[in-house]
């Protein structure tokens, strides 16, 4: 049985495609007023030219048992943010959940090369620095723009769920310099706003999925390669935030395997993925 979000009020950014779509579908299930952001709208121009829409993340939030809301965000850009969530509050009269799933680091990649021509995982000693920037710029500092755009409402209520979606870089190497920075920043990131946040009594932390079988994965062959569809994550997700005891994981790198061992939820075919690990 999904948890009961029905009175919550969810924020979703990045959430047109993949993981982000699937943490929107999960909260709808759960019951949750979810609003979906992202660029790709049916009205404008589409991300790296794929057909998914915010509108249709919406849909998929009404049909699974939610209310869906879209609005379109540039996320890279901080009055954007601000406007997003001051519309929000003007709407709803609160946030409760708020989840970071925006992603552009891997836009322009055809499953081989990135627009510089650089391969996966090619030394950083034989690649230009320069795409480093829109790898941060496209994750973490999205991210941050989010936090700090909710934190004043959630500070003044005294409750809120700040996540993260990311991917635990743990000791070992995630096989690319720029996709490694990335999502180890982002992973910092979910710490520091935990600490300056639960004196306020609102929670932040990190959520890791494994090898997620989004639409892209399954556009450039990779499916067989993926551990878990996007729903999976967002169970864990609607686990979380239906948690009483959800400050006890502040600031920490969450897994989805993990968090369904302890919850108790199934991906969308019913099976139960345990962590996903890099390497042997």
């Amino acid at each position: 049985m999904a948890p009961d979000l029905r009175t919550k009020i969810c924020l979703v950014a990045g959430a047109s495609r993949g993981v982000g779509r699937g943490i929107a579908q999960a909260l709808g299930e759960a019951g949750a007023t979810v609003i979906v952001t992202g660029r790709s709208s049916e009205t404008g121009p589409r991300t790296d030219g794929r057909p998914e829409t915010i509108e249709d993340t919406a849909r998929i939030v009404d049909a699974a048992g939610g209310t869906g809301h879209h609005y379109l965000c540039d996320h890279t850009s901080e009055r954007a943010v601000d406007t997003l969530v001051h519309w929000a509050l003007r709407r709803f009269g609160r946030i409760d959940v708020t989840v970071s799933s925006v992603w552009g680091g891997a836009e322009g990649y055809d499953g081989e090369r990135y627009p510089d021509g650089a391969a996966w995982g090619t030394p950083f000693w034989r690649r230009s620095a320069e795409p480093l920037s829109e790898f941060f710029g496209s994750g973490p500092y999205p991210g941050l723009l989010l936090a700090r755009a909710v934190a004043p409402a959630m500070v003044a209520a005294k409750a809120g769920l700040v996540a993260f979606v990311s991917f635990d870089t743990g000791p070992g190497y995630l096989g690319d310099v720029f996709y490694d920075l990335a999502k180890a920043t982002t992973n910092r990131l979910a710490f520091a706003c935990a600490q300056e946040l639960a004196p306020h009594g609102v929670t932040a932390l990190a959520l890791s999925p494994g090898f997620v079988r989004t639409e892209r994965v399954v556009d450039l062959g990779h499916a067989d390669r993926a551990t878990e569809t996007p729903l999976y994550a967002g169970r864990a997700l609607a686990a979380l935030a239906a948690d009483p005891d959800i400050a006890a994981q502040a600031g920490r790198i969450l897994h989805a395997g993990d968090l369904a061992a302890h919850y108790g939820f199934t991906d969308a075919d019913g099976t139960r993925p345990t962590r996903f690990q890099i390497g042997p």
